[in-house]
């Protein structure tokens, strides 16, 4: 099929849905139904929660859902209610489930209460029958009407004039395969090498985008729901197929679980032939990453403990050779905006596309030397002259804590002077976007770093501190700390801050319990 054909092609079929897609905006009414352990059968219906009204955006379609198990015949019914605007759920009358044996059911619906009664028809071409339905439709002025019949074709027709433009456009200078959108709205491009690995849990089990947290050279991070669990969900382009396919295999690695290691779910390819998107689904943290968290708030002395140990833990962990359970793994791009913070302040390291893994006998793989952030990046790898050996690249990550932990040093309040404002390290030195020209300017030639403060030296555990950065930032590489002599430093840091308030304590009370001698009377 040409390309004017699909052209005219797709230009019909928007014409033609365009009514369907205005009547679907009315509000309809879906069961409710959430899972109890007193009632947990078909039969014991009588635990249904209510009646639910779907709520949504105007030009967004309503749809009922509704999620059981099959175990051994006995059906246990999970969730039933509201779903929102999903393509694989229009004009499906009756809740159906047509996947092979799923552990999970689940099935989505239009119409009031479709989703009181559920079915399971695994590869059948019969279609059930579509009932009649009773939804009052909301009827507009025919002038409305006519204009949005008239105006919706033309517009449809330049839309996809100018998409199509801007496809070959793009195309033609940057990627041989064909872009296509999504139904999610994120445009990905794909050229097959091969099947995918499936995921191990995600292809049971519903999954939901919900809100778009973040956006980088990777592609998009989503918030998702996973039944009742919040996920998070990286969706990679295909320029970085390679990225996404080693953190996969990143994570696959055994023993790869650790708390302050990002907790991995699973990886899809999800469509299929062009309509594709990598994904990969982790753990879902709220309080975001380290550099979100130090924009918007200061740190007391023992929360900087807290994050500056568990992060240099977890990175000891990675860095750490493990024989017959895990091998050495040099991370090669971390920084603040890859440390995520739990909701007790841990800190769990995070993005592994860049990882390389050092296993007896085995080639790293890909071990390009300038990878990485600029701004964190060591000297060695802005010259570009890095010694390609496991310890080299476990230094180059060692550099890049001393800057972390400078960014935790100022936004500390336990030092006796005001808190800055949250910079990036060297932001003061090469600004907020420095060229790799700038970095090596500062990095190199001037061998320059972060400013660090007069009055943090004059704290314990700060002046310590700013003496584990200096030695993690140290220009030869050799004399760089290792990741588990930074967590003892911290160790250290928070008894000499808990002495010396101990010291402090004493000699205010050795000077209150003076005993001075009376005065003489004059008389």
């Amino acid at each position: 099929m040409g390309s004017a054909t699909r052209l005219a092609f797709s230009v019909l079929l928007i014409t033609c849905s365009s009514g369907a897609i205005l009547g679907h905006t009315q509000t309809q009414t879906c069961v409710l139904y959430s899972y109890s352990s007193s009632s947990s059968s078909v039969e014991g219906r009588g635990n249904i929660s209510g009646v639910e009204i779907c709520s949504g955006q105007k030009d967004k379609r309503q749809h009922c859902f509704a999620t059981w198990r099959n175990t051994s015949g006995q059906v246990t019914v999970v969730k039933q209610g509201c779903w929102l605007d999903d393509p694989s759920c229009y004009d499906r009358w009756e809740c159906v489930e047509r996947k092979e044996s799923p552990d999970v059911f689940f099935c989505c619906c239009e119409g009031s209460l479709c989703n009181q009664k559920f079915f399971y028809l695994p590869n059948s071409n019969h279609t059930p029958p579509l009932p009649p339905t009773n939804i009052p439709l909301t009827l507009r002025p025919p002038v409305v009407t006519a204009l949005m019949y008239s105006l919706l074709p033309i517009m449809a027709v330049a839309i996809i004039v100018l998409l199509s433009f801007w496809m070959y456009r793009h195309h033609k200078l940057a990627y041989p395969p064909v872009l296509v959108p999504t139904q999610h709205a994120f445009h990905i491009m794909v050229e097959e090498t091969g099947p995918l690995p499936p995921s191990p849990v995600l292809g049971q089990k519903p999954l939901q985008l919900l809100e778009l947290k973040a956006r980088g050279r990777f592609g998009c991070v989503w918030k998702a729901q996973l039944l009742s669990e919040h996920v998070a969900v990286k969706i990679f382009p295909a320029q970085e197929r390679q990225s996404w396919q080693n953190e996969f295999e990143i994570f696959s690695l055994s023993g790869m679980r650790h708390e302050n290691l990002l907790q991995f779910l699973g990886a899809e390819k999800r469509g299929s032939e062009l309509e594709t998107e990598l994904w990969l689904v982790t753990a879902y943290h709220h309080k975001g990453s380290l550099t979100d968290h130090l924009k918007a708030n200061v740190l007391s002395w023992s929360e900087l403990c807290r994050i500056a140990q568990s992060m240099s833990r977890g990175l000891a962990y990675l860095h750490e050779d493990i024989p017959a359970y895990k091998p050495a793994i040099a991370h090669r791009d971390f920084k603040s905006k890859n440390v995520l913070l739990k909701s007790d302040l841990t800190a769990c390291i995070a993005d592994f596309g860049l990882a390389l893994r050092f296993e007896a006998g085995k080639s790293p793989g890909d071990a390009h030397g300038q990878v990485g952030t600029r701004r964190y990046m060591a000297p060695e790898v802005l010259e570009g002259a890095i010694n390609f050996q496991r310890d080299s690249f476990l230094r180059i990550d060692m550099y890049a804590v001393g800057l972390v932990l400078w960014e935790l040093a100022s936004r500390c309040k336990a030092a006796d002077g005001p808190v800055d404002e949250y910079l990036l390290p060297f932001e003061e030195e090469a600004g907020q976007h420095p060229s790799l020209e700038d970095m090596q300017e500062v990095v190199v030639y001037k061998k320059l770093r972060p400013t660090i403060r007069e009055c943090w030296q004059k704290h314990a555990g700060l002046a310590l501190l700013c003496e584990t950065m200096e030695e993690c930032w140290d220009h030869e590489a050799e004399a760089r700390l290792s990741a588990g002599c930074v967590e003892e430093r911290v160790v250290q840091m928070q008894q000499s801050s808990v002495t010396a308030h101990e010291e402090i304590v004493t000699v205010v009370t050795m000077v209150t319990n003076v005993d001075y001698p009376p005065k003489e009377s004059s008389l």
